[in-house]
Order: C-alpha cells, then structure tokens, then sequence
C-alpha cells in the first residue's frame, strides 16, 4: 500500500503491520502529506484485527526521520500564525499514533531528529542500530516544540536530560539515547531488522485484549490525573478476565504448550 504519493509504504505480514517512511532523498523528513497518510495506514491497521503490533522504520539506512521537511518552513511555519495551521493539519497524523490501540515499535536507522524523535517518541519501544543519530535541534532554529513533545520527553529521559537536549540542540549518539532512556535497546546494524522481527513474533502472539489493556493502563499513569478515565481501564481489565482468550491461556499454561489467543 501507498500514500502521500508513495512517500509512505505500508504493508501486513504475520500479523505485523509495518510503515515506512518513504523520502530518503531527504533522510525521511516528514511532510505534511506524510503525516495524513502514516494516519491512513494507521486506520487501516488498527481495523484489521490479524494486525496485532505495527514497526515504524525509514527507507534506506540514513534516516528514521530526521525532523519536519524544512522545505515548507517559509510556506507552512513561517511565523506563529503559519505554525498553528500547521499545527492543525498535522495534529490527526499526531493523535493516531499517540492513541493507536496497539504496540508500536520503532525501527531507527541513522538520524532520528526533532519531529522524528517525536514520532519515535510515540512509539512504545524504541530499538536502534548502532551508529543512529538523535537530537531535537530546536534551539538552532528558533523555534520550540509542544508541551505534548516536551512532557514525553521528560517523562522519558527526566528533566536534566531533557534540558541538556533541549538547550544544547546538540546531536548524540545511540548509546548515549540508551543512558538518557530514551530508546530501549541498542543493535549491530546488521542485526537491527532480526532483533525487530523476533520482538514483534513476540508481541504478536500474545493476548491482544492484554496488550491493549495494558498500553492503554501505561498512557493513563503518563497523563493528567484529570484525564484519566478509570472506569475505562477497568472495563478494559474485566474484559481480559472475561475473555476466551484468558480460559485459553490458563489451559495451555497447564497443558504445558503455546496459547493460541484470537482476541475475544
């Protein structure tokens, strides 16, 4: 499947939705077409019940994303008027990914930059090749970021770090990213697409009504007491207990083989 003119692939296998973000001739940057078709692959993973986890990568080797695409700066995010209707036609590509119901991994290759760590941000687990780049160039530019981006990060990396990253706009390495806490795991490059598959054949064979409940249950400790909807986790935590899958996991636990969970 393609969108935004081919700038972002997406695809289904065994059970793994993968989106790729397709403009390595400018190391992935995202424009805002990029950002309403990574949405569109997204409704349509999130409709396809066989999808039980999604990776978010970047063609090539150069790049995961490596920010907004400067391009449409002077047209797009040329002054605070400009970036709030920027803001506005980003904001649904933005809101899919922070409130997709289910695991999403990313794949970081090279630079991860501004508005790309944003995304990969949004994603529940970040593993990266060695030798990736990270940074959130702000500073350098003039501009500031959201206080979304901004409390993700800190709830992330803590406040010390975040100030270091946001002041600095410096550049730092994987293995650096992986001290802050900022990504999960560092990889060889070469075995970056291996550790992948083996951690979503992973994920996808476990109970999707657990790992629903679940993320959802973690985004609820990160968000504003207000806006924490405990009936809502509740329900989702009752409906694990009340599931076939539940009685299936309890019988293959007992029977000593690997469950065989549909969902319901």
């Amino acid at each position: 499947m393609e969108f935004a003119d081919g700038k972002i692939l997406a695809g289904i296998k065994d059970g793994v939705g993968r989106i790729t973000f397709n403009q390595p001739e400018k190391r992935n940057a995202m424009s805002v077409a990029m950002w309403a078709g990574m949405a569109q692959a997204l409704d349509i993973f999130e409709a396809d019940a066989a999808v039980r986890c999604i990776v978010l990568t970047g063609a090539g080797d150069k790049a995961f994303v490596s920010g907004a695409d400067i391009s449409q700066f002077d047209k797009l995010r040329s002054d605070a008027d400009a970036q709030r209707e920027y803001s506005k036609q980003t904001a649904g590509g933005r809101l899919k990914l922070a409130t997709f119901p289910k695991p999403v991994i990313a794949e970081i290759r090279g630079f991860c930059m501004g508005g790309g760590l944003g995304i990969a941000m949004s994603c529940d687990i970040r593993l990266a090749a060695e030798g990736s780049i990270f940074g959130i160039p702000a500073a350098r530019l003039g501009i500031a970021y959201g206080f979304d981006m901004v409390r993700h990060l800190v709830s992330l990396v803590g406040p010390a770090h975040a100030n270091m990253i946001l002041m600095t706009g410096g550049r730092f390495d994987a293995a650096e990213a992986a001290r802050f806490g900022l990504i999960n795991k560092v990889v060889p490059a070469d075995a970056l697409a291996n550790e992948v598959a083996g951690l979503t054949a992973t994920i996808a064979v476990n109970a999707p009504l657990s790992l629903y409940a679940n993320k959802r249950t973690v985004q609820a400790v990160l968000s504003d007491r207000v806006d924490r909807d405990i009936a809502a986790l509740n329900a989702a935590m009752a409906a694990c207990f009340d599931s076939t899958d539940y009685q299936e996991g309890r019988r293959a636990f007992m029977e000593k083989r690997k469950p065989v969970f549909q969902g319901r």
